[in-house]
């Protein structure tokens, strides 16, 4: 990868036919050594979003990638709330999949929304209880900023698997 880097002929930021970059292929695929390399690049955008509006730290975030979420959420660039085109952030693609380490990961920030629903009303509370994440649950209900009740767009609750 170094030395695919040090060409002047290679764009790291270019988007491919379905819209991702080198960071955001290295980041949904848990390749550290490449995000490190990549973030240490001035020519990098580390918010730059796929087509769908999934961002490297929306994906790293969903598929529980704990290393790159750190080195991610570390660079001031980077809007941890930052949604995808149907509205689901990346603590909600966490709390979905039941990522528990990554929910940690975000919920310790203070400029997260615990309780930001998707396009469709949906929370990461709701994501985690519907999807059996009983320690995701937790994690959210813990906090004094997740409202339990709070309905989605059909008007339907939160309702508890775990």
């Amino acid at each position: 990868m170094r030395l695919l880097l040090a060409r002047d002929d290679v764009d790291p930021d270019k988007l491919d036919n379905y819209g991702k970059t080198l960071l955001w292929g290295a980041s949904s695929n848990e390749h550290e050594k490449v995000v490190r390399l990549l973030l240490a690049r001035a020519d990098v955008d580390p918010h730059k979003p796929g087509n769908h509006g999934q961002t490297p730290l929306w994906h790293a975030s969903s598929n529980g990638h704990e290393g790159v979420v750190r080195l991610l959420l570390a660079r001031d660039n980077v809007d941890p709330n930052k949604p995808d085109d149907d509205g689901e952030t990346p603590l909600w693609g966490a709390s979905y999949n039941g990522h528990e380490g990554v929910v940690r990961l975000l919920l310790a920030r203070d400029d997260v929304d615990p309780d930001k629903p998707d396009n469709y009303g949906k929370t990461p509370l709701r994501g985690a209880s519907s999807n059996g994440h009983k320690g995701v649950v937790m994690l959210l209900l813990a906090r004094g900023d997740v409202n339990p009740a709070k309905p989605d767009n059909d008007g339907r609750a939160t309702g508890y698997r775990c």
